[in-house]
């Protein structure tokens, strides 16, 4: 799942059992990892353009969409330059089916779909941002100071299609740098598609959710991915146990949105607070954990050339 809302399980889960493999991914071989100053293109799309041409197939294929049951109390969201991403992304072949809603928030709705890969057929989760009722001021904070949008301005539409592709490009990024996050597949507009972690009836539990019976192979995990999105030129800027997800043995770090670039004005103000977050969670799980040591840890590496970088083996822990 992705995106979950916040909040707590009383009961955690009792099947879980973390002495499962947290295996490392290894970063793509790139020549350096992570480029600060990519240009991130927040230009009229396809999408944009098919809304104004408004050609009949397309007009077909808005009202199927209407009409499905899944979509029938979220029209709202549904502008026609929505409706004209999605189609795009259908006509492209990221997109084949519809399921139901896995997560409805404030700024995005998640939903369940089929989708197609190298010939073969996928599930995956799509994403679409909310143009009017996104937290346009909390996007601010974190977009004003990032040098991959200077000079984007105060248009509510540009800010919110910028922060998802913003989501896109910090996915992409976080994943060369060997850090496991949901597999950013496409994006049109305000729609992302990415890989779906776990499914409706099997979802992915958040860290908070679970009994963490070994917290010292997560706490490795998730400070060598601290360590790794930093080297990499990015902090998370609002980690948690709420923005971490375990599935199949697998830590899985979800919602890179606001995820800043470390020439940002405030990353290290957000680098701090992700670190007392995560020092305390785990500090609740009785290791004796400091933010202080951990953002120490974090900002200690230089940017890693090609290759695995070193960090702690806890494949079998």
């Amino acid at each position: 799942m992705t995106d979950p809302e916040r909040g707590s399980d009383p009961d955690p889960d009792p099947d879980f059992d973390d002495d499962e493999d947290f295996g490392f991914l290894a970063p793509d071989e790139v020549e350096a990892p992570g480029d600060e100053w990519e240009e991130i293109d927040v230009t009229d799309t396809e999408a944009d353009r098919i809304a104004r041409r408004r050609d009949r197939e397309f007009d077909e294929f808005r009202k199927r969409l209407k009409d499905a049951d899944q979509f029938k109390v979220e029209q709202s969201v549904f502008d026609d330059a929505t409706f004209a991403a999605i189609y795009k992304l259908v006509q492209d072949g990221h997109i084949d089916a519809f399921g139901g809603p896995i997560s409805t928030g404030k700024e995005a709705n998640v939903y369940e779909a089929l989708g197609s890969h190298d010939g073969s057929e996928r599930d995956v989760a799509v994403k679409i941002y909310r143009i009017n009722a996104s937290n346009f001021r909390q996007m601010r904070e974190y977009l004003e100071g990032d040098p991959r949008f200077e000079g984007l301005g105060n248009d509510k539409k540009q800010v919110v299609l910028a922060w998802t592709r913003k989501e896109f490009a910090n996915l992409k990024r976080a994943r060369e740098a060997g850090v496991r996050v949901p597999e950013p597949i496409a994006v049109e507009r305000n729609v992302l598609v990415m890989e779906l972690v776990g499914l409706v009836e099997d979802r992915a539990r958040r860290l908070a959710e679970v009994d963490v019976e070994n917290p010292e192979t997560a706490y490795d995990v998730v400070s060598e991915y601290m360590r790794r999105l930093y080297s990499a030129g990015l902090v998370h800027g609002d980690l948690s146990e709420y923005n971490m997800i375990i599935h199949d043995g697998e830590l899985v770090v979800i919602d890179l949105g606001q995820a800043v670039t470390v020439h940002h004005p405030n990353a290290d103000e957000f680098l701090r607070r992700d670190c007392r977050n995560v020092a305390a969670f785990f500090g609740r799980q009785g290791l004796d954990a400091s933010g202080d040591e951990l953002y120490d840890f974090v900002t200690a590496v230089e940017p890693e050339p090609a290759g695995e970088p070193d960090g702690p083996d806890v494949a079998d822990g």
